[in-house]
């Protein structure tokens, strides 16, 4: 298993001073999950977005050979993992 390293900055730190034992469970839980190998049944989501962004993110999703929702979600879990986009 690859070791990472995590770092986080002073403001990160500070907002989680704040967070309460229930929210810092919920975060664990969900971050957990996100690795976790059982596989979970996806969320229908609503997003609004420039209909030009939108247009210009399937094109290049489209060029690059993936659907482009899956690109949006692996986006969402390199950020979530705090990895360079």
């Amino acid at each position: 298993m690859k070791k990472t390293i995590q770092y986080f900055t002073k403001e990160y730190l500070k907002r989680c001073e704040g967070m309460t034992s229930d929210q810092i469970i919920e975060f664990l839980e969900n971050y957990r999950m996100l690795f976790s190998k059982i596989p979970e049944k996806s969320q229908l989501i609503s997003l609004k977005i420039e209909p030009s962004l939108l247009k210009a993110f399937k094109r290049r999703a489209q060029l690059e050979g993936y659907p482009y929702q899956t690109q949006i979600k692996k986006l969402m879990k390199k950020w979530v993992e705090n990895k360079e986009i």
